[in-house]
């Protein structure tokens, strides 16, 4: 499937939810349209035209700014056809999934002599994360967003939709949540991410960490019950973070056991090294 085109089957499944993005309001009501605008030479395969009690929202999702014919023509001949149908006033919103060249230009409007139309285009790297990640329609756009540290939010997306409660919609959302994820990430960072989340999230993973326990603990039997658990504990950390840097350590190996332990559990939703300072900070003895 075509990332674009990806894009548009969640904009229509989620008409109100893309709407209230678009918009910054959640519309009184809003349905997709079907109307039917491939007259050649004009593509429409990545069109979504969803209607509100005043207006039509037209949504073009680009992951290339380069088009035949150019995009700011097609923008114009969106416009004049479900106006043409429905005599509303229509919005036009393209959104980018990526950031061009550095040379190339993002136009926002069409221009021939006395003729203008302009239109409005979202760049999805420069958005805030946050809208998507707290509304699991918008959720797979999220690691395409805004950030200064792209495998943290790759993470962070992987945590959020891992905690989605229904299995069917879990998988749904996780496939095209990796699927997009892919325009960015190499595809074998975005499987590791999503395996690893949906181990943290699952029995199997707490029999693992159980286990692991086990052998922790029989590993410094001859040191006592808590070097066990201090070495399983910094085993997982250095498994889910790297190296862990030696003050770090240390401030970990003065925690009591019921603490270790509670660490044990505890980072399993950490996102990112930052998280355990901030644990610890909370819960030094």
């Amino acid at each position: 499937m075509a990332f674009d085109n990806l894009c548009k089957l969640l904009s229509e499944k989620y008409p109100d939810r893309f709407a209230a993005w678009i918009l910054g309001a959640a519309p009184a009501s809003v349905k997709v349209l079907r109307t039917e605008l491939s007259i050649e030479p004009i593509r429409a395969d990545s069109v979504t035209l969803l209607q509100t009690q005043e207006r039509i929202l037209h949504l073009e999702f680009q992951v290339k700014l380069e088009s035949d014919p150019p995009l700011p023509l097609r923008m114009l001949d969106y416009w004049v056809r479900p106006h043409r149908l429905y005599r509303l006033p229509v919005t036009q919103v393209v959104v980018l999934l990526l950031p061009p060249s550095e040379s190339a230009v993002i136009e926002t409007a069409f221009v021939l002599e006395a003729t203008r139309h302009e239109y409005r285009v979202i760049r999805l790297w420069e958005e805030d994360p946050t809208i998507f990640l707290e509304d699991v329609a918008l959720l797979p756009l999220a690691s395409l967003a805004a950030t200064v540290a792209p495998e943290q939010l790759l993470d962070q997306v992987a945590q959020q939709v891992n905690r989605i409660e229904s299995t069917q919609q879990r998988q749904q959302v996780s496939a095209y949540t990796q699927l997009l994820a892919g325009l960015r990430f190499k595809k074998a960072l975005v499987q590791q991410m999503f395996r690893e989340g949906m181990m943290r999230e699952s029995v199997i993973y707490q029999e693992i960490l159980q286990e692991g326990r086990q052998e922790g603990r029989q590993e410094g039997r001859q040191e006592g019950r808590q070097e066990g658990e201090l070495l399983l504990v910094l085993r997982l950390l250095a498994k889910r973070f790297g190296t862990i840097d030696e003050p770090t350590r240390a401030r970990i190996s003065t925690l009591p056991l019921l603490l270790l332990e509670d660490l044990g559990e505890a980072l399993l939703d950490f996102s990112e090294p930052n998280d355990l300072i901030i644990w610890l900070q909370t819960h030094q003895p």
